[in-house]
């Protein structure tokens, strides 16, 4: 224990070190001659607060899998974005950041090209990344990191999940859901360490202002034993404490007891304890690095210098900045243990479903991939009422009234290569664009790709329900991004939705978001489906003329499709006109081909829209989605008919018919832009 001890403080001081270098030095990183002007950064920034406690749990955590040597993997993540200094600091220290980027070896002059570049460090950020330990979880938003955690560890025997939680990710409704949520699954070994120093960003946190014994009684009625550990001074025998609470907790997590490792200490110890008359240790004012003045302010200067000093950085390092004695031998027993990633590379047959309907249509795929037993289903209480009743209660099926911890459950399984699926109203699918957009940002960076994709299925969108159930905006807002990875999939009838949904799950490195309704029992000519799926939408020859159209129509969705299909005619016959129907599989092949991977490119725009003719666009969506896709790249009148927000309950029919979604909507639209295409003539 004693050993433990001396290789912990080593380690913890280290990381420390290293982590208030990044903050404010350039130069002079081993304090090898004494600290001047010119050593330091002209605006020293960066977050403070969270380092000496999140280095704290990192360095247990790191020499306990070492310690294990892989009989049980211990997996850290890190809840905080902000902890990203104490991340590459700890990476930097034992060599991992060095591999990836050599310039960064673990050496003096890594720790300089280290420290200047922070917080701009090339292609890795001051934020939590996952190309590094501890990373994949990435930050930026707080309260996914418990529940993501679930995910991960779910069905994996031999792997406890860690996720490193503060006391102001406590107060989110995401992480106060996932304590309880956590009951609903079996066999998800997790160990929270909650790092409670007393304040989230700006006062008191709520965790923080519970004593002891309150604290242990509320995660007690959550269903969770808590471990409190108290750090005051950062001594040996306070690493030997925390050491032997993380083995007991271990333990007991590995016993399906669920354990919380709580660590109080106070907000940014081992820093500066005040400025002038103004107190700093334990307040808001050390979340961020509070000496900004540096260069200027000797005093400033001074308290870095000793702040520095009292990491005994010639204890740890030698004189080429490399580690020695008892850090050298941490650093030797180190383990960082990551989520495996790898799947098959083989692609699987085409599943095959009996779509008659959208019931027997989804069903018949989630079992099939189901049966390979790397598959998570999950839904907010919702699939029965959405027409999948025969896959509830099966083990590898959750239903809870929390989108943003299933969308957290399915992100951390997602992350450990398994594929997944969460069915859901497009209404309250809009809960879930935070969490969205944090793991599209995640995904499109170095160590998250490969990953199976985010699999979304909406359902019960506005026109066929009620007025509060009408809300398309997780698609508009996704699509916004312009990442390349989203899909916004709009399948005509039940075979389009059995072969959307087969060939999203067994994608990869994408979010797919599967818009179809529920009662939807119309069926299309299967023989465009290929094409469709192909390249994302095809001509509706039995629709069309064969000519060169007068008019486009393009229909994404079912009853898109459904209206253009009993307008057509009409038009054709009103206006003695040649008309084309084209039906899109996936919404983005509208956008530019520079964004997105299946855009149209010019000489495709005129194959299937035609080369001059208007273009009437019928979606499920807002129109300022499609039109922000096309960006004004179609050089002809155009024309959008959407969702937009009622005044008011309306009827579906009254719905349809204030909003043009109706084959009178869609025939005077169609006279507008056939009048406004004689007028450009």
């Amino acid at each position: 224990m004693e050993a433990n001890a001396v290789l912990a403080d080593a380690l913890w001081r280290a990381i420390c070190y290293s982590s208030v270098c990044q903050l404010h030095l350039q130069d002079n990183v081993l304090l090898s001659q004494p600290l001047t002007a010119e050593h330091v950064k002209k605006r020293p920034s960066g977050h403070w607060g969270t380092v000496p406690g999140t280095a704290w749990a990192l360095t247990h955590l790191a020499l306990a899998a070492g310690a294990l040597d892989g009989e049980v993997g211990l997996v850290p993540l890190l809840g905080a974005g902000h902890a990203g200094v104490v991340q590459l600091s700890a990476s930097w220290v034992t060599g991992e950041l060095g591999r990836l980027r050599p310039d960064f070896g673990a050496d003096a002059d890594g720790l300089r090209r280290l420290s200047c570049s922070f917080p701009d460090v090339d292609g890795l950020g001051a934020e939590v990344i996952p190309a590094l330990p501890a990373g994949a979880f990435l930050g930026g938003r707080l309260g996914g990191c418990l529940p993501f955690a679930q995910g991960a560890a779910l069905g994996a025997p031999g792997r406890i999940v860690v996720p490193v939680i503060g006391d102001g990710e406590c107060e989110t409704p995401t992480t106060a859901a996932a304590w309880l949520a956590h009951g609903d699954l079996t066999g998800a070994t997790v160990l929270p360490v909650v790092h409670v120093n007393g304040f989230r960003m700006g006062g008191p946190s709520l965790l923080g202002r519970l004593d002891d014994d309150r604290l242990r009684t509320y995660f007690a009625g959550l269903g969770w034993k808590a471990e409190i550990v108290h750090i005051t001074t950062g001594s040996q025998a306070e690493h030997a404490a925390f050491h032997a609470a993380l083995w007991d907790a271990v333990e007991s997590t590995l016993e399906d007891r669920p354990t919380a490792l709580v660590l109080r200490c106070i907000k940014g110890w081992t820093g500066p304890v005040a400025l002038g008359s103004q107190t700093l240790l334990g307040t808001p004012a050390l979340h961020k690095t509070p000496l900004t003045n540096l260069r200027a302010d000797a005093e400033q200067l001074a308290q870095l210098d000793d702040w520095l000093a009292s990491y005994r950085p010639s204890q740890l390092f030698d004189t080429y900045g490399r580690s020695r004695g008892p850090l050298a031998e941490a650093v030797a027993q180190v383990r960082w243990c990551s989520l495996p990633s790898a799947r098959s590379s083989t692609p699987s047959a085409p599943c095959e479903a009996n779509a008659v309907s959208f019931a027997s249509a989804v069903t018949g795929i989630v079992r099939q991939h189901a049966e390979r037993g790397d598959f998570l289903l999950l839904s907010p209480d919702e699939l029965a009422s959405n027409r999948l009743p025969g896959l509830a209660g099966e083990q590898w099926a959750h239903e809870l009234l929390a989108e943003e911890v299933l969308l957290e459950w399915l992100a951390g399984w997602t992350a450990s290569g398994r594929r997944g699926l969460l069915v859901s109203y497009e209404s309250f699918a809009s809960l879930l664009t935070s969490g969205l957009v944090g793991h599209i940002k995640q995904r499109r960076l170095d160590g998250a790709r490969g990953l199976p994709s985010l699999n979304l299925l909406l359902t019960s969108y506005g026109w066929h329900n009620v007025h509060t159930h009408g809300d398309p905006s997780l698609a508009t807002a996704l699509l916004a991004l312009g990442a390349p990875g989203v899909r916004v999939l709009t399948p005509a009838d039940p075979a389009r939705t059995a072969a959307v949904l087969d060939e999203a799950l067994g994608s990869v490195d994408r979010v797919n978001l599967v818009i179809t309704g529920k009662h939807t029992r119309t069926r299309h000519p299967e023989g465009y489906l290929a094409e469709e799926q192909s390249r994302g939408l095809a001509v509706w020859s039995h629709l069309s003329d064969d000519d060169e159209p007068d008019l486009t129509i393009v229909t994404a969705g079912d009853i898109p499709a459904v209206v253009a299909t009993e307008a057509v005619d009409r038009i054709r016959d009103r206006h003695r006109c040649r008309v084309r129907v084209v039906n899109l599989l996936d919404l983005t092949v509208l956008g530019a081909p520079s964004v997105w991977p299946r855009g149209l490119n010019g000489r495709e725009v005129e194959h299937y829209l035609g080369a001059h003719a208007p273009v009437l666009v019928l979606t499920l969506g807002h129109p300022a989605a499609v039109w922000g896709l096309l960006a004004g790249r179609l050089r002809r009148p155009v024309d959008v008919i959407g969702w937009q927000e009622p005044a008011g309950p309306l009827p579906q029919r009254d719905l349809a018919r204030t909003m043009g979604m109706d084959v009178a909507g869609v025939e005077r639209a169609a006279d507008l832009l056939l009048a406004s295409r004689e007028v450009v003539r």
